[in-house]
């Protein structure tokens, strides 16, 4: 019984150990002095501080006319597969039918889209 009492609590101890160490490890952490020689340091960057997020987060591209048009083409034919798919006057196997066709409209559709704007170059 001492034995057993003796294992069990090696173990809670080890398992609570185990638990202080955090997600990276824990302990110090080790952060290099990075020191600026001429002005220039390609570990510098005078726009980026570890307390505050970089000026250029969370920000991207505008999309181009062609992303704007392929959206809207995928927005109408999503709206019309949704109908198809809720309509109650058809059978399973024509709506099913419809929505291949609505699906290869719209993919047709897209690469229309996409050969017009590269064909104008």
């Amino acid at each position: 019984m001492k034995k057993l009492l003796i294992v069990a609590l090696a173990l809670v101890i080890g398992t609570a150990t185990f638990a202080q160490r955090g997600h990276y490890g824990g302990g110090v952490r080790f952060y290099p002095r990075v020191t600026v020689i001429g002005g220039y340091s390609p570990f510098f960057n005078p726009y980026y501080s570890p307390f505050y997020p970089s000026p250029y987060y969370n920000h991207s591209a505008r999309p181009t006319k062609l992303d704007l048009k392929i959206e809207d083409i995928k927005k109408d034919y999503n709206e019309r597969i949704w109908a198809v798919k809720h309509d109650t006057g058809l059978t399973g196997k024509q709506r099913r039918a419809e929505v291949r066709r609505l699906k290869h409209e719209r993919d047709n559709e897209i690469t229309d889209a996409k050969m017009a704007r590269y064909q104008r170059r």
